[in-house]
């Protein structure tokens, strides 16, 4: 006997009992970006390789270890992405939309990168995300965090704080980038191999380090609000007051640097304490260099993404109940005739009330049988045809979810309108 296949190390299903709370979240994030007047857009999956090593940076952790890519057949470096910001852009610059005009978009779905599995760390994971272009000051950044903490209010979801920093310009950020390297070469022999190979690559990496050992020296290092130019000064402080103005709380901290070499002056993020070590629900920040880098026009840009597995986990870690999938109608059918006559009424219905969440009984089955697959289905009613019912135009309607209420039957004439006073 053949050995099952399975899924890749690092991907997984997500099975029909699943799939409502992943439905429940789109439609809620669908719903609220609208309301702020963002539009969608959906990227391919496949890109050149190019775009990422351009946009998201050489060596960054991303491109350096994790990102899928590999030559097609013409001998082009292919990439599955692993973000969705670096996509946008170029979709925006290859369509047009960014001259002379603001963009408020969103995407949503997977992304891949190749690192070691663990919860909420997967090699196919699912993004929402949210970008804007061509607006440069702070009542766009405080618009998305505005935005995203609306989110949460309208998920259930608790005790999520928000982590504020600016990054400056790259011209600021240069001179304090020099300033690292000074500090941590002074003690090279305390930083692990990863911060190693980064001392003289990408510094600021090194100040979100995870490892403990490392701490002090972290500490220690200088402080990057110490050297900001005076228009980054000012863009955070305006920030902060509009955030102050709205009641959203946050922390200023000074070592976030998020892990994408794009971000200018604002980031942030949105962090749990009940998910481990995978803390992060939401980031993002401002790419004001992003698009003059891939070949556009110098362009303000800002966004976010949020990790929708991660999301779904904190619901679950919070006990906020997953909206489940329910019928309104089982329609059971015993003999060749309710057979026949029931799949016509069926779709009657369901031209005479649209919407309707009608499941028909099929591959047969006693009325035993058939019952008992009613009950499993959530169905409020049950519509059961028999032989005779179907000879004399009629079917019975059985409450299956109130125990007092009586089972009736009546004419098939009328069973549009009755199920629309019903339900």
């Amino acid at each position: 006997m053949a050995k099952n296949i399975q899924s890749i190390r690092g991907v997984h299903d997500i099975l029909p009992e699943q799939s409502a709370a992943w439905q429940h979240l789109e439609e809620t994030v669908r719903s609220l970006l609208a309301e702020y007047g963002y539009s969608e857009i959906r990227t391919p999956i496949l890109e050149s390789t190019e775009l990422f090593h351009r946009g998201v940076g050489e060596v960054t952790d991303i491109v350096e270890k994790e990102m899928y890519a590999f030559a097609d057949r013409n001998g082009d470096s292919i990439a599955l992405r692993p973000e969705n910001t670096a996509s946008c852009v170029r979709a925006c610059i290859q369509h047009g939309l960014l001259h002379n005009q603001q963009q408020r978009i969103w995407y949503a779905g997977p992304m891949f990168r190749r690192e070691r599995p663990q919860k909420g760390r997967y090699r196919q994971f699912h993004q929402v995300g949210a970008e804007t272009f061509n607006i440069p000051g702070p009542d766009i950044d405080a618009e998305l965090i505005a935005m995203t903490a609306r989110l949460w209010q309208r998920l259930g979801l608790k005790n999520i704080r928000l982590e504020l920093n600016s990054l400056g310009t790259p011209e600021s950020r240069a001179a304090y980038r020099a300033l690292l390297t000074e500090h941590f070469s002074a003690h090279e022999e305390l930083l692990d191999e990863d911060s190693k190979r980064r001392l003289h690559t990408n510094p600021l990496r090194i100040l979100d380090t995870k490892n403990p050992a490392m701490r002090d020296l972290v500490a220690a290092a200088p402080d990057l609000h110490d050297h900001l130019d005076q228009e980054s000064a000012d863009h955070f402080a305006d920030l902060c007051r509009m955030l102050d103005m709205m009641g959203i709380d946050y922390i200023i901290n000074p070592r976030l640097v998020r892990g994408l070499d794009y971000y200018t002056r604002t980031v942030f993020e949105w962090i749990t304490d009940e998910l481990g070590a995978q803390g992060t629900v939401c980031g993002g920040g401002r790419y004001d260099g992003l698009v003059e880098q891939l070949g556009g026009k110098s362009t303000p840009g800002c966004g976010f993404a949020m990790g929708t597995e991660r999301l779904l986990e904190l619901m679950q870690a919070q006990g906020i109940e997953n909206q489940q999938t329910t019928t309104d109608i089982y329609m059971v059918l015993v003999g060749n005739e309710a057979i026949q006559t029931g799949m016509a009424l069926a779709e009657q219905l369901r031209t005479a009330l649209p919407g309707l969440q009608l499941l028909m009984n099929a591959g047969g089955g006693s009325f035993k049988s058939q019952m008992k697959r009613a009950d499993k289905s959530t169905a409020t009613y049950a519509l059961i045809m028999g032989e005779e019912e179907a000879r004399n135009g009629q079917i019975n309607i059985k409450p299956l979810r109130d125990k007092d209420a009586q089972q009736q039957i009546m004419s098939i004439d009328g069973l549009a309108e009755q199920l629309q006073s019903l339900l």
